[in-house]
């Protein structure tokens, strides 16, 4: 991943913080949905369909876990355009999603990633900082 510069991270836009951070979230919640929608569709449906004749589970899975992953590639797609993530690596997040717990192993990676870039403030922390509590009352503390 190419680093942007500072500035036109700062300023408001497609490739600022709080942008790219929603942007992530959105990508990890459907990359789970479709990793376990492919999960149940291999481990369950496919089984069932096979060994015991019965295509109910592939018959209600298939299509929403088809439609869940053209929704994932738009969250991909949508997420390596903030921040610039380079077409191979693209293209291979959105194959992850055809491959059981593949998907979860890349959410893992491509979160990492991009937390460590684009997310992190100079002392390290992801997002903003909280402010210290003193843990006591103003009269507690002029004592």
């Amino acid at each position: 991943m190419t680093d942007l510069p500072a500035p036109s991270r700062a300023a408001g836009g497609r490739c600022a913080a709080p942008a790219i951070r929603a942007a992530l979230v959105r990508y990890r919640a459907i990359a789970y949905l479709v990793g376990v929608g492919l999960i149940v569709l291999v481990c369950i449906g496919m089984p069932l369909k096979y060994a015991g004749d019965n295509s109910s589970v592939v018959a209600a899975v298939g299509p929403v876990h088809g439609v869940l992953y053209v929704v994932y590639l738009a969250a991909t797609f949508d997420l390596a355009s903030r921040t610039r993530l380079p077409l191979p690596r693209m293209v291979l997040v959105m194959l992850a999603g055809t491959i059981p717990f593949l998907s979860f192993v890349a959410e893992r990676w491509v979160s990492g990633q991009i937390r460590a870039q684009f997310l992190t403030t100079p002392t390290g922390t992801v997002g903003p900082a909280r402010p210290a509590t003193t843990g006591g009352s103003a009269e507690a503390t002029a004592r």
